[in-house]
């Protein structure tokens, strides 16, 4: 899988807690599945989501929510004239859906 590169950014590239919001309902999807994926998504990225990261959710939410998950769950590739932050968003909405690896320790009698 390539890498897809962020543009450089600077603070004010943040999102606000307004255009969060907005951008939270416009997620709300039909599919539990879809949800799941972009629940995670906002719990590890709202905090830092970036306009450039807006562009390419929107731009997501734009598809039909089977075309999503085909997208989501790799049954489909990345379409060829997908832009950039189309492309970084779904790379890091399937990311996000894979489990944190925990740490085990070894047992000790």
């Amino acid at each position: 899988m390539n890498a897809v590169a962020h543009p450089p950014f600077t603070d004010h590239d943040w999102i606000g807690e307004r255009a969060l919001s907005k951008l939270r309902w416009r997620c709300r999807r039909g599919l539990l599945e879809n949800d799941l994926f972009l629940e995670r998504f906002f719990q590890r990225h709202a905090d830092t989501l970036t306009e450039f990261q807006a562009q390419g959710l929107t731009e997501l939410m734009d598809l039909s929510d089977n075309d999503l998950l085909d997208l989501l769950l790799q049954r489909t590739p990345i379409p060829g004239d997908a832009s950039a932050p189309f492309s970084a968003v779904l790379h890091l909405l399937r990311k996000a859906a894979q489990p944190t690896p925990s740490v085990s320790y070894p047992v000790q009698d």
